[in-house]
């Protein structure tokens, strides 16, 4: 009971471990949670320790399990054990290796093909609109030539269809598809390198394309069309084409050649998106495989690179035999660490019994206050401030009455503080199964490590709300207002006429049975909500009492700074 008032007496000791059993023992006592160890290596660099590779490996898993993550994100759910999973053994690292690498490999060569895929998909969607909207455009201008003849107007008839003739029997061109936004610039260079000797015709693709580098972004794009005559216009046209990343396609001249390979790209577009699902399938059935073992991999590599970045603190003898720490720990938790070090030698197949020596020094030992569920959140409050010198008096368990109680006092309101009790109640009869559910999100662990805290906020609210007889800014009348209006009409002191007169009246407590002469039982009289001067006097009568609790709140701590002088 001494050690909750007070920080935990430690003992250090020289801790001597066989090398095969070292790594067993630190992670026994790792999951104990109870000592710390001194880095013996504080003047060697970290890349030269003697396990500084296994850490390298470390990282490398850690970074082959954030790819995996990323990969898993809002696309499948990675499940969590009920429990942690325990320490692996080093050779268990190695299969563990074994397996994530593989899966890495597989899921990347399945992105990559993926990837190229949705490229090639994306080359025939375009292609087939191109094919479709050169097509029209043919079409668009045989119709306008029948149109004319139509309009029996024999020269402009005549005139267009020799324009058009020409077009498709002299003139070369070149179709293509490009950005819809880069569009404008491309046909004012166009014209401008051309010095206007080409034709241009383009049109909008009527449904976006996905961009299958950045995945599930839409993409607007244009078809066009460039009529020119002459090797030189088409290396200008080419070199533009490439400078504004618009893709080309070869069109063929003739209808009938269009429509077959229309039909065609339309076979491979079938094919293709057949492969694609297969392909995505393939790649699901890998993040689901992943997704099972997730969280227990993290879990496992965690604690692995944290063993050999504790071995990295100790000294290996001479003979390459022994590994030599030096350890604080609890001086009540002895027996502990020493069954610990016993279940690690026992797991590790070893015979040596870890030896332990006591250290004299002078070093001022680690401070160590010993928490649980309830304490834990206040402990949290006063090392938030500064963690105090070894074997002081420790704060945290006035702060557990003195921290809900001064809040109440600023808060002090029975709703709201019946509101904050539900909800702390809610949360610490539902503990087990909040806790199960391991959540990530930083905001509800805050609340949810201060469930207790919030409990006591919200009754020491409550209290504080009786007394300043306030609930939602409403007042109870519980035990009934000692002071009585009645008597004041009685004696003639009020009448009619002084209502009439006066918008501020005040009770005269001279006259009899306007005060009963017993204060209100517990708390402010209900008769100040409706006093013009309520603030006036509320205000000054929390002030007074917030100095007074002040100057007993400041006492205090200067008895515990004498209890820790002496």
């Amino acid at each position: 009971m001494v050690s909750v008032f007070r920080s935990e007496e430690m003992s250090l000791m020289q801790l001597f471990l066989q090398v095969e059993a070292a790594y067993c023992c630190v992670a026994e006592l790792g999951d104990l949670g109870l000592v710390q160890f001194r880095d013996l290596n504080a003047n060697v660099n970290s890349f030269q320790r003697k396990f500084v590779n296994e850490v390298r490996r470390c990282e490398s898993l850690e970074r082959i399990l954030r790819f995996l993550e990323n990969e898993m994100e809002d696309v499948v759910e990675i499940v969590k054990l009920e429990t942690y999973p325990e320490t692996p053994l080093p050779r268990e690292m190695i299969d563990m290796e074994t397996v994530l690498e593989k899966l890495e490999a597989e899921l990347l060569e399945a992105n990559q093909n993926q990837q190229t895929l949705k490229q090639n998909f994306l080359e025939l969607m375009e292609l087939k609109h191109l094919l479709k909207k050169t097509q029209d455009f043919f079409e668009a201008g045989k119709k306008e030539i029948a149109n004319l003849n139509v309009l029996q107007v024999p020269e402009v008839s005549g005139w267009a269809c020799n324009l058009f003739t020409y077009l498709l029997t002299l003139f070369r061109f070149t179709a293509g598809v490009i950005k819809r936004e880069r569009m404008i610039p491309f046909e004012r260079l166009l014209w401008r390198a051309c010095r206007g000797n080409i034709y241009l015709r383009y049109t909008e693709m009527d449904t976006p394309l996905e961009d299958p580098v950045t995945v599930g972004t839409q993409v607007k794009k244009n078809v066009f069309i460039i009529f020119y005559q002459g090797e030189q216009l088409k290396q200008k046209i080419k070199k533009i084409c490439d400078g504004f990343r618009a893709t080309v396609y070869p069109c063929p001249e003739s209808a009938t050649e269009r429509r077959e390979m229309l039909d065609g790209v339309n076979t491979r577009i079938e094919d293709l998106n057949t492969v694609i699902t297969q392909t995505e399938s393939h790649r699901q059935r890998l993040l689901h495989e992943a997704a099972a073992n997730m969280w227990s991999w993290e879990i496992k590599v965690k604690k692995i690179k944290a063993i050999y970045h504790i071995l990295n603190c100790c000294n290996i003898d001479v003979t390459q035999q022994c590994v030599i720490a030096e350890i604080w720990f609890p001086v009540a938790d002895a027996g502990r660490i020493k069954r610990a070090l016993h279940q690690g030698m026992e797991r590790s197949g070893s015979t040596i019994t870890p030896i332990l020596t006591t250290i004299h020094t002078r070093m001022a030992p680690p401070t160590f206050n010993r928490t649980n569920k309830f304490t834990a959140g206040f402990q949290n409050i006063v090392d938030a401030y500064g963690v105090g010198n070894y074997r002081e008096m420790n704060p945290a368990p006035y702060t557990i009455i003195t921290f809900p109680f001064l809040f109440a006092v600023m808060f002090g309101d029975c709703g709201h503080g019946a509101v904050m009790l539900g909800f702390a109640l809610w949360m610490v009869i539902n503990e087990e199964s909040l806790l199960a559910q391991k959540s990530t999100n930083e905001i509800w662990n805050t609340f949810f490590s201060g469930r207790y805290l919030i409990l006591l906020m919200g009754i020491f609210s409550m209290y504080t709300g009786f007394i300043y007889n306030d609930c939602f800014s409403k007042s109870f009348n519980i035990f009934g207002s000692s002071w009585h209006i009645i008597p004041m009409f009685k004696n003639n002191t009020w009448n009619k006429e002084v209502l009439l007169d006066n918008t501020v009246l005040q009770l005269d407590p001279a006259v009899p049975g306007v005060y009963s002469g017993n204060p209100y039982p517990f708390g402010i009289d209900p008769i100040w909500n409706i006093a013009s001067n309520k603030l006036t006097f509320l205000n000054s009568y929390k002030m007074k009492m917030s100095v007074v609790i002040g100057i007993v709140h400041m006492i205090f701590g200067v008895i515990l700074s004498l209890f820790n002088h002496m």
